[in-house]
């Protein structure tokens, strides 16, 4: 029997959602100091605060694309539009992301664009060599160094495709050029410059794949998909309390600010309902899965579908589309 959900405890919605407008304005100063003063008193305080800055940003993108802070859309794309991680467009952000969030195909490899699941037909097929770097990728330590090389790369190599055939997909990169070229013109002038911004790009990659390295694992009933990580630290506010995450699939439309509420007044519902998938805090997940994989690359649960055969046959989908969205 399906699980009721609970009603949000929050009032009806402002117009305008201050604590977020006023966190996106301390994100966009904070980014300008590092990338200048900070990085001109000293370049590694400089690349780490452009990192934090970068990673909080593509919080409040994801924030952005679910109807905050204001009703609009169009408003809520240009808070967001400077191209501060470069390699995503928000457009595409916002349509994979939107996709993601239909529960039923949470880490199917084809129908999730946000699975990190392979199809085993499809891992069966990939080198010796590749298969090993993907299983390094499936411990929190690969996921946070060679993550951000190997999901950029994936995910520009299946953008690329796409780019040939998809007009909606040529829409957001054309408009991601806009936001690119703020970027460019920033950095041509600021003392940061391109290297130090790379890598500062890097390190924001690196902090999000906490967070994504476990949201989601393979489970029978897609109710239990979804992961709660009891965490209020300095992380949570970075991931902008989506740490609780099964709170946030249930209810994307409440506010970053009004999650953590909404998962103490119902606590024990959110845990019956994704079966106890949860952890006490992040340093807990460090402890388990800095050097042990959670989960397998091929899916475990994946169904003997006589469809999956044919689009796999048909060539359908990229063999190896691992997502890079924030």
């Amino acid at each position: 029997m399906a699980l009721a959900d609970p009603v949000p405890t929050h009032r009806t919605r402002t117009a305008i959602e201050w604590p977020t407008l006023a966190l996106l304005a301390a994100t966009y100063a904070l980014w300008a100091c590092g990338t200048t003063l900070l990085y001109t008193l000293s370049p590694v305080l400089g690349v780490i605060v452009t990192a934090v800055a970068i990673a909080q940003y593509c919080s409040l993108q994801h924030e952005a694309l679910h109807g905050h802070p204001f009703h609009t859309a169009w408003l809520n794309e240009a808070l967001v539009f400077p191209a501060l991680y470069p390699t995503v467009p928000y457009g595409r952000f916002r349509s994979t992301h939107l996709a993601h969030h239909h529960d039923p195909v949470l880490t199917d490899p084809y129908d999730d664009p946000e699975s990190n699941y392979l199809d085993p037909a499809v891992w069966a097929r990939q080198p010796h060599w590749l298969q090993a770097v993907l299983r390094v990728n499936n411990t929190l330590l690969g996921r946070m160094t060679i993550g951000p090389v190997l999901g950029n790369l994936l995910w520009l190599r299946s953008e690329a495709r796409l780019l040939r055939r998809d007009r909606a997909v040529q829409r957001d990169w054309l408009l991601h050029l806009g936001g690119l070229a703020l970027l460019v013109l920033w950095l041509s002038v600021a003392p940061m410059g391109w290297a130090g911004y790379l890598i500062a790009f890097y390190l924001a990659t690196a902090l999000l794949k906490i967070r994504t390295f476990l949201e989601h694992r393979a489970h029978e009933a897609h109710r239990a998909r979804t992961v709660i990580v009891e965490d209020r630290g300095p992380l949570a506010l970075l991931f902008l309390n989506n740490n609780l995450h099964v709170v946030h699939h249930m209810h994307p439309q409440v506010p970053w600010y009004r999650l953590p509420e909404l998962y103490a007044a119902n606590r024990d519902h959110y845990l019956r309902r994704n079966d106890g998938y949860a952890y006490r805090s992040y340093a807990q997940i460090f402890a388990r899965h800095f050097l042990r994989a959670k989960d397998p690359v091929p899916h475990p649960l994946m169904p003997e579908d006589p469809a999956y055969t044919m689009r796999r046959n048909a060539g359908a989908v990229p063999e190896l589309s691992k997502k890079g969205t924030p």
